[in-house]
């Protein structure tokens, strides 16, 4: 993977930066996304945003190579904090870490999200925190994708502003998602029934104890509640 030639999951982000977008790319470690973005003229500039040292180090490089320092600001910065009032992002990416992580990076700064326009959000596990996030800060879900690449799977979730009401069902699945059922998202969800099963398995052999029968109970309707759907 380079700037010129993203992953399949990459790839699939950059399809849903709108046109001519300021793109702010946060925890961008190479800066691939936004240089491939740029060299494509897919967005007007971009910030590569990163906490640590080394990967802002590499961004930079990246940015330096390619000969796009005039069109993308690579910042050493925590999260959000990359991005500026005055730097007028219209769409953030952040893609490669848990959703839990993505939804606190969101939080922690969602005072700098004003002039945003659209999310991509591409959480490597646990996308339902993102989507629970977006109910309570009135984002709404209006795309998602599910790609699998190098037998993983990752799911990608493109939010704008707006109301949104999902049921238990949606926030786990993706109400998108859920609609499209494609061969990956089945794949997926069949996965986690398995892997839920002998996590039952293991916890039948356990002592009954109340957290035990507790937990039990949650994987059980988990497990119906994806039946239900596939």
């Amino acid at each position: 993977m380079n700037a010129q030639k993203l992953s399949k999951r990459l790839e699939k982000v950059a399809s849903f930066v709108p046109q001519n977008a300021i793109v702010a790319d946060i925890g961008s470690d190479h800066a691939y996304l936004p240089c491939y973005l740029v060299l494509n003229n897919l967005v007007t500039s971009a910030i590569a945003g990163e906490v640590v040292k080394g990967p802002y180090e590499s961004a930079c490089h990246e940015v330096q190579k390619e000969g796009l320092q005039e069109k993308i600001t690579v910042r050493l910065a925590d999260g959000l904090q990359a991005i500026e009032q005055d730097d007028h992002v219209t769409a953030i990416t952040i893609a490669g870490m848990g959703g839990p992580l993505i939804a606190s990076i969101l939080e922690k700064d969602v005072d700098r999200l004003i002039s945003v326009k659209r999310l991509i959000l591409q959480p490597n596990i646990h996308a339902v925190a993102i989507r629970e996030w977006a109910v309570r800060r009135n984002w709404k879900i209006i795309e998602e994708e599910i790609v699998k690449e190098d037998d993983k799977i990752y799911e990608i979730l493109v939010l704008e502003k707006g109301e949104e009401s999902l049921s238990e069902q949606q926030l786990l699945l993706g109400p998108v998602l859920m609609q499209q059922q494609n061969a990956v998202f089945k794949e997926k969800w069949n996965r986690e029934i398995q892997q839920w099963q002998h996590v039952l398995t293991a916890l039948e052999k356990a002592e009954q104890t109340d957290d035990i029968i507790k937990k039990t109970q949650e994987l059980q309707q988990r497990i119906e509640m994806v039946k239900e759907v596939l």
